[in-house]
């Protein structure tokens, strides 16, 4: 099989689809390799150490999705790769499809096969391909709520860890999924009190017996989110639907609630936000205010530290580029039900529910 692995071209996006140890194994298996130049330079991989593990390194975009039967990336495509996909060809990446029709509707139109990193769920119902990006993006979470929580950046003022004779900060983190645990290690080890509400007793339960005392939990519901936002200094939206738009657990009247200089980092911008107010942002351009209220909503988190989001993803995406690549989509997601539930568009049908069901079409499945 030809593989491409473009250039990342999202605002601010360091990360790359492919290492050149991925390459190598791709070529060991007797399979093509197309690397655009300086795909991987944000990551610290150069186009000479693609052409040394067996890579050839096209000029443009254009060129690699053309040759490509497969596309490995990172993120969605954006509009200016729409027209790029071809019919048939497989393109393996990130989607989030429920957070945008137009993406959606662009790739039922190509009739390529959208195969969702954040989809491919195993036996046990976790996310095998989505948890590294959840984790990076879990602990930047604290370190971006930390600074924009300070004053010349209009936030409280606060020093999460407090110091002696002070109180620490407060967290309040919506979800105890992998993004809510790995930001209340990144806060409990700062020193801050750290508040995690969710649905799921056994999240909580666990959450209990891994952390510290200063960390707490309690059931998630209306009533106790808007008590806490009124005395949290920072909060963290880590809620998952797998495939599905995000839930609003805080809407816009919430804000009046919270004290000025208040912290919102939303890491699940990427399913539309967890929070009424959230509209994607950029690493050149992060924060919005709302009512006095900071929000952080970067859709792509973790393509501010690519190098360590490049190689965390790929450790785990390799095995099922290789799968395909060796055996094709049909048979590999046939013989593999973790890869098939990552498919999300085939050949012009939507084939996973909760798109339709975000958009509230009516057309049937395919």
């Amino acid at each position: 099989m030809i593989v491409g692995v473009p250039k990342e071209i999202k605002s601010s996006e360091g990360r790359v689809g492919m290492t050149p140890a991925g390459v190598f194994e791709l070529v060991k298996n007797y399979h093509t390799v197309y690397v655009q130049s300086g795909a991987g330079e944000g990551s610290g991989f150069f186009d000479k150490d693609y052409q040394q593990a067996g890579a050839t390194v096209l000029d443009t975009i254009e060129q690699v999705y053309a040759k490509s039967d497969m596309i490995v990336k990172v993120k969605e495509p954006i509009a200016e790769e729409y027209d790029l996909v071809q019919e048939g060809q497989i393109v393996f990446t990130y989607f989030h499809f429920a957070s945008s029709e137009a993406l959606t509707q662009a790739m039922i139109k190509s009739k390529g096969i959208c195969i969702a990193y954040e989809t491919v769920e195993d036996e046990e119902g976790t996310l095998p391909l989505l948890t590294p990006m959840s984790e990076v993006a879990g602990r930047m979470a604290i370190q971006q709520g930390a600074k924009y929580l300070e004053k010349p950046v209009k936030g409280r003022g606060v020093l999460l860890g407090g110091v002696p004779g002070v109180a620490p900060g407060r967290v309040l983190i919506l979800g105890a999924g992998t993004v809510g645990i790995q930001a209340a290690k990144m806060a409990a080890g700062l020193g801050a009190h750290v508040t995690i509400l969710d649905v799921n007793m056994k999240r909580l339960r666990y959450v209990n017996d891994i952390m510290p005392s200063h960390v707490v939990t309690e059931f998630s519901n209306e009533f106790n989110i808007r008590k806490h936002i009124q005395s949290h200094d920072l909060i963290i939206g880590g809620v998952l639907l797998k495939g599905a738009k995000a839930p609003n657990l805080i809407t816009r009247d919430m804000l009046k609630d919270m004290r000025p200089g208040t912290v919102i980092v939303d890491v699940a911008v990427d399913q539309g936000g967890c929070v009424e107010t959230t509209k994607p942002t950029t690493h050149g351009n992060p924060v919005y205010i709302i009512d006095d209220v900071v929000h952080y909503c970067v859709a792509n988190m973790p393509g501010a530290v690519p190098y360590t989001s490049t190689v965390a993803l790929t450790n785990v995406t390799l095995p099922y580029v290789l799968k395909l690549a060796n055996m094709g989509w049909r048979s590999a997601c046939n013989l593999d039900k973790t890869l098939a539930k990552g498919l999300n568009i085939v050949e012009g049908e939507v084939v996973y529910k909760e798109i339709v069901e975000a958009f509230h079409w009516e057309s049937a499945l395919a």
